[in-house]
């Protein structure tokens, strides 16, 4: 994990931040609630508010407290999580809520649907409770999240029910709003703008899977370009995201395979563990996965897609689009691809979940276009297929 998804010791000698995250954990297990609190409280600038058994009592819960994030399990008694989801957000529409999700099929499968409901992120869950106590990488993940994730609640309103406290900076640079300049985009080569580019490249993390779905719905008329997407998650998710990208989308999308041509009206998502490189056999363009060492502390990771993408295609027939999520993931493999000639959008940070990635971009002013959210699908849409 990078700095921006919390790398180093969880507890650290700062002292207790007056104004810290305020958390709820939501797990049906006492024991596992103990060990996420202890998790997340080891970080002085995260407090557990409280912690309940249950989805209904989550809701109860939350209509007594001041919450900025959500640690949701899924499989619980009385009321599971995704039953709960979007009875929590009528309550507190502004609250992040991370799904808690073993890594198994079903629990890949209902993570997805979790996030299409509305929750913000999710975490693989460890299988034991003694693997929870135990992996650190767990805990670092969790702590990030939780705190990058409290900070877009927190600029969002979420406690607009209780007092409202000055943000502190408590979490990892990338991932709280940061004060710069104006933000400006670059202008489109003329030479970009009469060329209809042969390769779509989009880049996601965190919210990234909501954010895929509303982005792809607009394409499955008009463009007939593959679409390559790298989307932080661990493996078996990938594989779900694919199907329920294809079910909800009408795209025809799947986990990329090792040696598969690239072909056109098809989408391609990199496999969680491995990097999805393009390259080149026989003439023709087909998918090459590596077990390369993670880039920005990420496999699959952005940037050595986009190199790979720019050195098979050419930069003027590439469009690459950056979604949300933390850390910076794509900057260095977009701003190549740029430089080469082509086109690169990014999601603007009002409809982001975490302004991380696309707020890089946007920062380094590469950008021909910043949208919204729901302007990016019909954008895409409208350059590829343009007429040469």
């Amino acid at each position: 994990m990078s700095d921006s998804f919390g790398r180093g010791p969880l507890t650290t000698a700062r002292p207790a931040n007056p104004d810290p995250v305020r958390v709820m954990v939501v797990d049906d297990s006492a024991v596992i609630r103990g060990l996420l609190t202890r998790a997340l409280e080891g970080d002085p600038d995260i407090r557990v508010v409280t912690s309940v058994g249950d989805g209904q009592m989550a809701v109860n819960s939350l209509q007594r407290n001041s919450i900025d994030v959500i640690v949701l399990d899924i499989e619980m008694p009385v009321m599971d999580g995704l039953t709960a989801i979007p009875k929590l957000l009528a309550v507190a529409p502004q609250v992040k809520i991370i799904m808690a999700s073993t890594l198994t099929l079903r629990g890949a499968d209902v993570s997805i649907r979790c996030l299409s409901a509305g929750a913000a992120d999710y975490i693989p869950k460890p299988t034991s409770t003694r693997e929870i106590g135990g992996a650190e990488d767990f805990k670092r993940e969790l702590v990030a999240k939780v705190k990058a994730l409290g900070a877009a609640a927190r600029r969002a309103g979420s406690r607009s029910r209780g007092e409202i406290r000055p943000l502190t900076p408590a979490a990892p640079l990338g991932l709280l709003k940061r004060e710069v300049g104006p933000i400006v985009t670059r202008p489109t080569p003329a030479g970009a703008i009469a060329t209809k580019p042969d390769v779509i490249a989009i880049g996601s993390s965190t919210g990234g899977p909501q954010a895929l779905f509303e982005v792809l719905s607009h394409l499955k008329a008009g463009v007939s370009q593959p679409i390559l997407i790298t989307q932080h998650m661990p493996a078996t998710f990938t594989t779900i995201l694919a199907e329920h990208i294809t079910r909800q989308c009408g795209i025809d999308a799947r986990e990329a395979k090792d040696g598969e041509p690239i072909v056109q009206n098809r989408c391609y998502i990199a496999p969680g563990d491995f990097h999805m490189l393009v390259t080149q056999r026989g003439g023709a363009n087909v998918i090459a996965l590596s077990k390369d060492p993670p880039e920005n502390f990420c496999r699959p990771a952005v940037d050595p897609m986009m190199r790979s993408i720019l050195k098979a295609f050419g930069g003027r027939k590439i469009l690459a689009c950056i979604l949300t999520g933390m850390g910076q993931d794509g900057l260095k493999g977009c701003t190549d691809v740029v430089n080469g000639g082509g086109t690169l959008i990014a999601q603007d940070e009002a409809s982001s979940v975490v302004w991380g990635m696309p707020g890089a971009v946007a920062q380094a002013g590469i950008c021909n276009a910043i949208l919204p959210l729901k302007e990016i699908g019909p954008h895409i849409r409208k350059l590829a297929s343009r007429a040469a």
